[in-house]
């Protein structure tokens, strides 16, 4: 009866051991360490490649056609002048050159590009780019203004 006893209590030590060793296998799966016998690998968080200029200005036109209420083939030549002029600005941002003449860069950037407008845009559209450009393509801005000038002849 003491060897039966013995073997008892020598039987249940070993389950509760190997059941705090390994878990168990419950209704939902394994529990406890058995759980973590294939070690998971951490993937590094990806930071975000920077926007192409045609994906900026692809994001920034349906805005800016009804803001300036450009057709479709004044919206031509915004977008082939938006894009190239911010392509060179993306270009310029990866020379880091000294604020002196990035600032000159920029300048000259600015002037060709309102005068490329001005040269394919009729002078109330040119316009509408030019305020557009000016406040920073905040198109909220320039429909107030609108609604001011609409406003003011009535």
């Amino acid at each position: 009866m003491k060897r039966f006893a013995f073997l008892a209590l020598f039987l249940l030590g070993a389950i509760f051991a190997a059941e705090a060793q390994y878990g168990y296998y419950g209704n939902n799966g394994y529990y406890g360490r058995g759980r973590s016998l294939v070690p998971q690998a951490e993937t590094p968080d990806k930071k975000p490649e920077p926007k192409t200029a045609d994906e900026i200005v692809d994001d920034e036109m349906p805005a800016i056609i009804e803001a300036a209420e450009l057709n479709a083939f004044e919206e031509a030549v915004v977008r082939t002048s938006l894009t190239h002029y911010v392509q060179q600005r993306i270009e310029l941002d990866i020379l880091k050159l000294n604020p002196d003449e990035t600032r000159e860069v920029l300048e000259k950037i600015n002037l060709e590009h309102r005068q490329e407008l001005e040269a394919g845009l009729p002078p109330e559209k040119y316009q509408a780019m030019i305020q557009l450009q000016e406040n920073g393509y905040n198109t909220k801005k320039l429909e107030k203004e609108k609604r001011k000038k609409k406003k003011n002849k009535s």
